[in-house]
């Protein structure tokens, strides 16, 4: 099967993952858009979570290709790895809930959905993640068997495909050892890592959605300059020096296109009446633990629940009546105090709200679970690696995280509201 898709073109898909692409469990993301709210301020980013995910596993083996073309891997080793990559990145997504994180508050405790120890059982009284449900579908759910049907006779299991989405380790070998090298590493950082699968889709394709150009990097450039490295028996990622620059862009894009439009003042404001209303009307709408039950679970369930609610805050939702923003700033601004901008809204009856987002421009910094980078930069003509937060001073110049805080109130007061704050701002700034 082939696929038509405006970022990448055509799209080749084997029979086995059309297998897992015409399951119930794929087919329910076509229901889940990748940008949640992000329509209301961009109205064509209408794209889902099924689209982005197949552009993700283009991406997937377009990486591995280069990478195994640098290696010594034959050819029925780079089949089965390719495969199980792809396999992982077409799956990564299957656990998204509604409107994609902004439901992630009212998921059922993660004991309810049973996983096995393997996957970090210290974990079992907090709330479900999306990344839980993506291993319980895996695992056992009605995929499960399509899985082990279409993909058995290359040695990929559900279990291989949990262990490169999330990083913990099976019980069982997932096979991803050749020769003596343990190739998981590499294999995790392309569906995982500084430099993902998910991430390289991600930023084109949003940018093309949403209109904006912040998203744009030289894709090409970056994956003609993917090595193998080895170090302590391990594969790891590792990009050519001469794609330092071209990787900075990539980060630089991943970060102006959070604070452009993932963070958009919009999207935020709807996320935040969402919290609003699953808090005053709880078990109006749930998220079932049971993975075939989730299979109702999408963007269409929640939008007809919002319509027929009576909360205020649903109907605000559902008529596209957000509160107005009234100001934002971050760390870097001066001039603005949000406890006396507050005290005077409480002192005058305006009714408000404030939300403060944060970003950082890498939680792989370090390497994921602490088990090391997850992506090197290299010397061809010595072999040195460096680790890539140790390469760039990017890391260095936005170490600390970026706090966007926003200031929202009812709109018929917001007028009123702009006359005080102007006049706070102008007793506060300094010239």
């Amino acid at each position: 099967m082939r696929i038509r898709d405006p970022i990448h073109g055509t799209i080749p898909v084997s029979d086995p993952e059309k297998a897992v692409i015409d399951s119930r469990h794929y087919q329910r993301l076509r229901y889940v858009r990748q940008l949640g709210f992000g329509d209301l301020a961009f109205p064509g980013a209408t794209h889902t979570r099924h689209v982005h995910s197949l552009g993700a596993m283009h991406v997937a083996s377009r990486v591995f290709g280069a990478v195994a073309a640098r290696s010594s891997l034959p050819d029925d080793v780079r089949e089965r790895f390719c495969a199980a990559v792809r396999l992982a990145v077409l799956c990564h997504d299957l656990g998204h809930m509604p409107l994609s994180h902004a439901s992630e508050r009212i998921a059922p405790k993660r004991s309810l959905l049973r996983l096995p120890s393997w996957l970090d059982s210290t974990a079992e009284g907090e709330l479900a993640t999306h990344e839980d449900y993506t291993a319980k579908i895996l695992l056992d759910s009605s995929l499960t068997p399509i899985i082990e049907r279409h993909f058995g006779s290359l040695g990929i299991t559900p279990m291989a495909s949990v262990a490169l989405i999330t990083g913990a380790k099976p019980p069982k070998d997932p096979g991803f050892t050749h020769q003596g090298v343990d190739w998981a590493p590499l294999l995790r950082a392309i569906v995982s890592g500084e430099l993902d699968a998910d991430r390289m889709d991600y930023l084109l394709r949003d940018s093309f959605y949403t209109g904006v150009n912040y998203g744009r990097y030289d894709m090409d450039w970056i994956i003609s300059n993917l090595n193998p490295a080895m170090k302590d028996g391990r594969a790891y990622l590792a990009l050519s020096r001469a794609a330092a620059f071209a990787f900075e862009d990539f980060l630089l894009s991943r970060y102006h296109m959070f604070v452009s439009v993932y963070l958009h003042h919009t999207s935020v404001n709807f996320d935040y009446m969402l919290r609003r209303y699953y808090e005053e009307s709880p078990g109006e709408f749930e998220i079932p633990s049971d993975p075939e039950d989730f299979l109702l679970c999408d963007d269409a369930a929640l939008w007809y629940t919002l319509r027929r609610s009576k909360n205020r805050w649903a109907e605000r939702i559902s008529r596209r009546q957000g509160f107005k923003l009234l100001a934002q700033f971050t760390e870097r601004d001066t001039g603005y105090d949000l406890d006396v901008l507050r005290s005077a809204l409480v002192s005058h009856n305006f009714e408000h709200y404030v939300v403060e987002s944060m970003n950082v421009l890498s939680k792989y910094a370090s390497g994921p679970g602490g088990k090391g980078p997850s992506l090197f930069i290299i010397d061809a003509s010595t072999g040195r690696l460096t680790e890539v937060a140790r390469y760039t001073p990017l890391y260095q110049r936005y170490s600390g995280a970026v706090r966007l805080s926003r200031l929202y109130v009812r709109p018929d007061q917001a007028e009123k509201a702009h006359e005080l704050m102007g006049q706070l701002l102008g007793q506060t700034v300094q010239p």
